[in-house]
């Protein structure tokens, strides 16, 4: 299983256009196969900060996500909206309590 984790700035004006597309979409990705966990979180001290968490099966299926016409669709209503340049990371779950 692959995590994987990205950071998002946006203009503060266009937060709620991220949120209502994401909205939108979350559902279609994380139908995608290959995914099988989905979340989205926002920054405490600085709203206009977001992150998803999500699980894939593999590297694979995230890949193919990132090629896919969903993801192509979703990147080009979510690009234009940032303020700075997203971050991403693709980790291995080492721990986890409940």
């Amino acid at each position: 299983m692959l995590v994987r984790i990205v950071k998002m700035g946006f203009d503060p004006l266009k937060t709620d256009t991220f949120l209502a597309n994401f909205e939108a979409v979350k559902q279609h990705i994380r139908d995608f196969e290959g995914c099988m966990f989905l979340e989205l979180y926002r920054d405490k001290q600085y709203p206009h900060i977001f992150f998803t968490y999500s699980y894939w099966k593999s590297e694979a299926d995230l890949e193919r996500y990132r090629h896919s016409a969903l993801f192509k669709s979703v990147w080009a209503k979510t690009k234009p909206l940032f303020n700075t340049k997203p971050e991403a990371w693709s980790v291995d779950k080492l721990h986890s309590l409940k």
